[in-house]
């Protein structure tokens, strides 16, 4: 008897970006980022002088233990999301690390200074084994995250994030409200700005363009 194929994780996660639109009144859908401060970049959003983040211990998707001062020495580009999400956060995170990708081929001599990171805020599903999945599609040096749920929601505090558990449906599976910016970090761990994903790939090129050095 011939089976039907069920998509890998891999192209549902490529056909959630392309079905993005379709899901722009949903509970993951991307708010309008505003200009802030004068900063590098008429796109992004400066957050330097702010008291964003802050040193954390959480699970990485390989199932080490992994701090925030691990990372010291890099610039660190952070989302926060979750990986059964239908549209945004596959977007954001495909913009963010292409975006990247491109800025490392362009400027090879700066490639690797940037470590992506991605942080659960869902970690009754998101196992190590569910972020592994995810994080190989977009990156190979995407980092996931997770936690027990007072780990994740520390962090996210810190980080001056949100993120609430809406009713699940009929079948069990529910949606996440949360806060779905980029933010960038300096190699101290101090806050720098907020990636502008609304600007596409070409505009988080040009954002890492104006802060790597």
């Amino acid at each position: 008897m011939n089976r039907i194929a069920k998509p890998s994780r891999r192209n549902r996660f490529v056909t959630a970006i392309a079905c993005a639109a379709l899901f722009a009144g949903s509970a993951c859908s991307e708010p309008e980022v505003t200009d802030g401060p004068v900063g590098p970049s008429a796109d992004g959003v400066d957050l330097r002088g702010s008291s964003l983040g802050g040193e954390f211990e959480l699970t990485s998707h390989t199932g080490e233990t992994v701090k925030w001062s691990d990372f010291d020495g890099q610039y660190r580009m952070i989302y926060f999301g979750f990986t059964s999400c239908p549209a945004i956060c596959p977007t954001d995170v495909q913009r963010a690390t292409r975006g990247l990708m491109a800025f490392e081929e362009a400027h090879p001599e700066l490639a690797g200074k940037v470590q992506p990171i991605f942080v659960s805020i869902d970690p009754d599903r998101d196992t190590p084994d569910a972020l592994n999945q995810f994080v190989s599609a977009f990156h190979p040096r995407l980092i996931g995250l997770t936690g027990s749920q007072e780990e994740v929601d520390a962090v996210i505090a810190k980080f001056g994030g949100s993120a609430e558990k809406l009713p699940a449906q009929e079948n069990g599976w529910y949606d996440m409200q949360h806060t779905n910016f980029t933010y960038l970090f300096a190699p101290d761990g101090s806050p720098l700005g907020i990636i502008p994903t609304d600007k596409r790939v070409k505009g988080v090129t040009a954002e890492l363009e104006r802060w790597i050095r």
